[in-house]
């Protein structure tokens, strides 16, 4: 059982920065592929990025590239999601999720877990 516990979010005037935090907890947490999701009021749930377990391979959506960081630190089993230029559109509350064995994928689908989130908002 693998335990996942964002925090960094909150409020940020458009064109700011925060950076998210995904501790995980729990047998091998070290191991698992890593992603972040969004969801936004009133929308569905969309795929922000995602890095293996050694960090060489990182996916990015496209809104994300160029202004949002992915990494991880497996001494500490966290993950970060360093987000920069922020809009009011990419207000939504940030999920992270763990799957075990291949890259997340976009779509969320079978992954092995999941954190409760952490709402970002961006004000205008």
């Amino acid at each position: 059982q693998v335990q996942l516990v964002e925090s960094g979010g909150g409020l940020v005037q458009a064109g700011g920065s925060l950076r998210l935090s995904c501790a995980a907890s729990g047998r091998a947490a070290s191991a698992y592929f890593m992603g972040w999701f969004r969801q936004a009021p009133g929308k569905e749930r969309e795929f922000v990025a995602s890095i293996s377990v050694s960090a060489i391979n990182v996916d990015y959506a496209e809104f994300a590239k160029g202004r949002f960081t992915i990494s991880r630190d497996n001494a500490k089993s966290t993950v970060y999601l360093q987000m920069n230029s922020l809009k009011p559109e990419d207000t939504a509350v940030y999920y992270c999720a763990a799957k075990i064995g291949t890259m997340v994928p976009r779509t969320g689908d079978g992954m092995n877990y999941w954190g409760k989130g952490t709402l970002v908002t961006v004000s205008s």
